[in-house]
């Protein structure tokens, strides 16, 4: 009896580009070529023709028809890490009390590399986001940084008072 996994077979497409020495595949330009000569498809039949004042050229219509599918989904994963990093900036800037003492953290510095961490994550998946993804990250940001300044201002008025000499 033939066992049905050693019947299966399967193959191995290289897909790249380049070759090992960095010139362009032969097989990868005639992809290349073919995907040009494509026809550009149609836009939905529920969207009004275009007037001939607001004729748009096929290239920008290609460019938006494969934006619109190439849109990423929102990400669990995404909101849960931005989440963890907000939590953790507005802990050391004293919206939670410690376990221990029950006093607020105040830890400027901390809650400035932790926002600097969502500004260099903002940078960094930039146009790859969902747009909830995004609009989460720009909303989390917007309050870290205003509670930031907020916090350095009002401990900026207190070592200010401290400093002065009581009369």
């Amino acid at each position: 009896m033939s066992d049905p996994k050693q019947d299966e077979t399967f193959k191995v497409v290289d897909r790249r580009l380049f070759t090992a020495e960095g010139e362009l595949r032969p097989d990868a330009a005639d992809e290349k070529k073919q995907r040009e000569s494509q026809p550009v498809s149609a836009p939905p039949a529920a969207a009004p023709p275009p007037t001939a004042a607001a004729a748009v050229p096929a290239e920008a219509t290609q460019q938006v028809l494969t934006t619109d599918a190439a849109q990423p989904k929102p990400s669990r994963g995404f909101e849960s890490l931005v989440n963890f990093i907000a939590q953790n900036a507005a802990m050391v800037l004293g919206a939670y009390p410690d376990p221990r003492t029950g006093q607020p953290i105040l830890d400027l510095e901390g809650a400035r590399e932790l926002i600097d961490m969502l500004d260099a994550l903002r940078d960094a998946t930039r146009g790859n986001l969902a747009a909830e993804d995004d609009r989460l990250l720009l909303d989390v940001l917007g309050s870290l940084k205003l509670s930031f300044m907020e916090m350095t201002k009002a401990a900026a008025k207190a070592m200010k008072e401290k400093a002065q000499p009581r009369t």
